[in-house]
């Protein structure tokens, strides 16, 4: 990519396209709610992790409890995740990253390897199969017109942060390789939180003939990361940066040598036929093998997880040569996946195994057909859609248990009215449905819970997008109503041990507004070249219903672990000599720590500003360099809290004002 196509994807707001449903369609006409990342915003943040990029994204909420310990949620608590991601489908280009068990691990991504991102939120099955959270899909394999060669990235920062990659690229006539490598490591801010990621991933596409290509991704991580584990509001005050202590009951973080250790190699080769200008199809065929290691404070569990797939559909389209009155789109596929798990537990003597505590076999099959129309009829579009969806799994030290849940259908109805080439209304209609994870199924208690039920609800919502015809501001707003039936929620016994229950109901309306805005266009004169306005803001009044537990009545109470309000502003400035400076504000409100909400965390202010240099070497080569800080405020909280902890171990406090530097180098 040229340093001028740089230039331009930081400094104009060209019109959006949105590959997630498979035609390319025009952000502003398409009848769902869906946010984009495009280059130029991942390129705007820090770039060793993927967090202030996605929480820039109204409705989602990503934290990091230490170096490489993600978790996420869409429009939802992170109940179910005490680490890691459920109840969200995530997708590298047409290869599903989530297994067939529910379970993501976004943290073996390489953040430079990821070259855009779509979320698509709220329930999603008719395409994507069981969650009742939304999907990401994430870009990794290069754009057919990306012309860059070679590209080199280098980052440093406080607390031990280094962060490398490089990435070669070639096109020969019809085929194009990619070859990425990726390193990062960070000593933390508290103890026992180093973290340390290698990283390698091949991408190749083979156009043999017009209209036919085959494609093949594939990467290689080995991940590992120190868990520290949560204080009481007291330690945290008294010393932040320290790891869970020991007791005189259990040993603490440092003396088990608490972490997580994982090497993955996943891959997959996808097929593209363009048998006639109306007809395509598209097949992938996919597979992960992954090696997991988690010495915890009270044993030490390791698991070999298999995972195999394929995903398929075809699409056929009305004649566009003819000038009829409705225009068409349908497309029909079925997506299939199996994961293997050997899950064993060992006693941790000091961060080594012991004696065998319990050893279990999971197999868990999930399969869905689904099926999309739609009908463009002038300003007009309807979209109508659905899948049927099957799970079950079987388990047990042989592996010969079985438990099937009944096939759920998850179809979804959605209308959009182009009031003015600039002005969109939608309005959709859903049913969420998401089955228990293998790691709730099976949690860290070691307890095989069979009993526990998936979530479902129906989805309304109603949405309204703006945009200046000269690309000069934009702005999307969503109002939504998502009623939930048997909400899955953590608990822990006092060893710290998990376990997960159904909670009744979960009431959840929530509205989600973002906008951008060029205060100044940009230009080629003056002390300011440009200033870009952007502002997003999330409203979440969520609330447990008929929920009670253990003799207690939770019903009206707020949803553990989600604020009410989330405020992100930003400014990017444009300098003389190609320096831009970008600042960005975030606002989060308190965050209820247990289900009974006897217990907030305050709300709390982040500040981050950044600073960027490019200088042209050639009229194809650039290098830019970069400086900047987070949390100038040296703000004291915590980003990522252990809901219904035990104990009141509720915190995992953040790094203070801390910085970086790095450069990128374009040949």
């Amino acid at each position: 990519m040229k340093l001028q196509a740089q230039q331009d994807t930081l400094q104009q707001l060209p019109e959006v396209t949105v590959q997630s449903y498979y035609s390319n369609a025009s952000l502003q006409r398409v009848p769902t709610a869906v946010s984009i990342l495009s280059p130029a915003d991942l390129q705007l943040q820090q770039g060793t992790s993927l967090l202030p990029a996605l929480n820039t994204v109204p409705g989602l909420r990503m934290e990091e409890r230490s170096p490489g310990s993600y978790r996420l949620s869409i429009r939802g608590s992170l109940l179910r995740s005490p680490f890691g991601i459920r109840n969200i489908k995530i997708y590298i280009d047409d290869i599903p990253l989530t297994d067939a068990g529910g379970n993501t691990y976004l943290n073996l991504l390489d953040p430079d390897a990821i070259r855009r991102a779509e979320v698509l939120k709220g329930p999603d099955g008719s395409m994507f199969g069981a969650n009742s959270g939304g999907v990401v899909r994430l870009g990794l394999a290069p754009e057919t017109s990306d012309t860059t060669r070679l590209q080199l990235n280098l980052q440093g920062g406080s607390y031990g942060l280094f962060h490398g990659s490089i990435g070669w690229q070639q096109q020969w006539k019809n085929y194009q390789l990619q070859v990425f490598q990726g390193f990062q490591r960070a000593d933390g801010y508290r103890q026992n939180t180093a973290m340390k990621r290698w990283y390698t991933q091949v991408a190749q596409r083979w156009e043999y003939k017009p209209g036919y290509a085959l494609k093949m991704l594939a990467f290689y991580s080995d991940l590992s990361y120190l868990t520290p584990g949560g204080l009481t509001l007291a330690e945290s005050k008294a010393n932040p940066r320290a790891a869970r202590p020991s007791t005189a009951a259990i040993p603490g973080a440092i003396a088990q040598q608490a972490g997580i250790y994982n090497r993955t190699f996943q891959g997959g080769l996808v097929h593209e036929a363009q048998f006639h200008p109306r007809l395509q199809h598209v097949v992938s065929v996919f597979g992960a093998t992954t090696y997991f290691q988690n010495p915890f404070l009270t044993k030490y569990e390791v698991r070999v997880e298999n995972t195999i797939g394929f995903r398929s559909y075809l699409q056929w389209i009305s004649n566009p040569a003819h000038a009829t009155a409705v225009q068409w789109k349908w497309l029909n596929g079925v997506e299939w996946q199996h994961t293997s798990t050997d899950d064993i537990n060992y006693g941790n003597r000091g961060g080594r195994r012991d004696t065998v505590q319990t050893a279990d076999k999971l197999y868990t099959g999930q399969h869905f057909f689904f099926s999309r129309f739609q009908a463009t009829m002038g300003a007009l579009i309807l979209e109508a859609a659905t899948s049927l969806n099957y799970y079950g799994y079987r388990y047990n030290s042989d592996g010969h248990t079985s438990v099937h849940l009944s096939p759920q259908l998850m179809p979804r109805v959605s209308l959009s009215y182009l009031f003015t080439p600039g002005i969109t209304g939608r309005v959709t209609v859903s049913r969420g449905y998401s089955p228990p994870a293998t790691a709730e199924i099976r949690a860290s208690d070691d307890v095989i819970n069979n009993s526990l039920q998936p979530e479902t609800g129906w989805n309304y919502e109603a949405g309204l997008r703006m945009a200046t015809r000269n690309g000069r501001a934009s702005m999307d707003a969503t109002g939504f109503y998502y009623r939930m039936q048997n909400a899955i929620v953590l608990r822990r016994h006092a060893n710290g041990n998990e376990y997960f229950v159904n909670a009744g109901g979960v009431r959840q309306k929530g509205i989600e507004w973002q906008g951008a805005w060029w205060v100044m266009k940009p230009q080629r004169q003056g002390v300011l070249r440009g200033i870009k306005w952007q502002e997003g803001y999330t409203f979440s009044d969520f609330h447990f219903t008929d929920y009670t537990s253990a003799g207690k009545d939770y019903s009206g109470n707020r949803l553990t672990g989600v604020p009410q309000h989330v405020v992100v502003s930003s400014i990017l400035w444009l300098l003389p000599a190609n320096v831009s400076l970008y600042t960005q504000h975030t606002y989060t409100s308190r965050i209820p720590l247990d289900d009974a909400n006897s217990t907030f965390a305050g709300d709390f202010h982040l500040l981050q500003a950044n600073v960027s240099w490019k200088l042209p070497l050639h009229t194809r080569y650039s290098l830019l360099l970069r400086a900047g800080a987070d949390n100038l405020l040296d703000v004291k909280y915590s980003l990522g809290n252990d809901l219904n902890a035990a104990g009141g171990r509720y915190y995992n406090p953040a790094p203070g004002r801390n910085y970086f530097g790095g450069l990128r180098l374009v040949l």
